[in-house]
């Protein structure tokens, strides 16, 4: 009866990396083969950050420790940054140019407050977009050698920036109730004025992302733009009211104009959103995000070449 020759045993992969190569499907995805009318379906965006979202979470966390690491105060200076910079902008805008909103009784602590929530909102918008241009040229290894979705660099900075937003938002509420003894009603309603601020955050991140990849000077350009021209065409230190009828228009056009308004009525003045101007912004705002994050994602196959 003839035998079989006996086989050798197939080599054992370690439970580590056979666990890591298992995972590498789930993680890693090429756009090079994607559709821009795929990439274009806000469902299957929502879908592409929630498998990430162990990812984002992890560099949020990182990107937040990162800002005060090595810092004796640490995470106190969350609260003390606004603090001091509120007491100077109140200083100038408040005291020498007498800027007054006189929404909730002209109490002192009122144009504080009032500043205080735009300026919130605002940084969230600002902070994130004049960093997007380096994102990604700051990480070369990410782009070169390690496989990565690049495409939540981006979220990570939102999350951060939304994290501090949230140390303000306590204190405005604990300042309206102590100092102007006021409890919004309508404060459930912010929730609504976030969605475009973060939906056009994002999109215009994604595309300076990008675009600071192959052009290097546009970091320079945006800090002037968002940090200096962006924020004083804002009504972040003045009512719009204030404003000459003749320019009034040219403000409302800022699409930053409604979101700080809105959280302004939300937050502090227990009024409803305007919902002319918070639905033409959450619309135009959800655009500008597929139409970044389509660029983004057809345009990272190039990174590699120039990075």
């Amino acid at each position: 009866m003839a035998t079989s020759a006996p086989t050798s045993p197939a080599p054992s992969v370690p439970a580590s990396r056979a666990d890591h190569w298992q995972e590498l499907p789930e993680v890693v995805r090429s756009a090079a083969g994607e559709s821009a009318w795929r990439l274009l379906n806000p469902v299957a965006l929502a879908a592409e950050l929630w498998r990430h979202r162990d990812l984002i979470r992890q560099f949020t966390v990182r990107e937040t420790a990162s800002k005060h690491r090595g810092s004796q105060l640490g995470l106190l200076w969350s609260v003390l940054n606004p603090l001091l910079v509120i007491a100077v902008y109140t200083f100038v805008f408040g005291v020498i140019l007498n800027q007054r909103w006189n929404v909730l009784g002209g109490l002192p602590a009122e144009f504080p407050l009032t500043m205080l929530a735009g300026v919130t909102v605002f940084t969230v918008f600002a902070d994130v977009v004049s960093a997007a241009p380096g994102m990604v040229v700051s990480r070369p290894n990410y782009v070169t050698k390690v496989v990565f979705p690049l495409e939540i660099l981006p979220i990570a900075a939102l999350g951060s920036a939304l994290f501090y937003a949230l140390v303000n938002l306590v204190l405005i509420v604990l300042g309206s109730v102590v100092l102007l003894h006021n409890f919004s009603a309508t404060m459930y309603w912010f929730p609504l004025v976030l969605l475009p601020l973060v939906c056009m955050t994002l999109g215009v991140s994604w595309f300076l992302a990008s675009l600071g990849v192959f052009l290097r000077d546009i970091q320079n350009i945006v800090a002037l733009v968002v940090g200096r021209v962006m924020m004083l065409l804002t009504p972040l230190f003045f009512p719009i009211s204030s404003v000459p009828e003749m320019y009034r228009g040219w403000i409302e056009m800022n699409p930053m104009t409604p979101i700080v308004e809105n959280a302004r009525r939300t937050l502090l003045w227990g009024q409803e959103p305007d919902w002319v101007s918070l639905g033409w912004v959450t619309l135009a705002s959800v655009v500008v995000m597929q139409l970044g994050y389509v660029w983004f994602m057809k345009s990272k196959r190039g990174f590699a070449d120039v990075v």
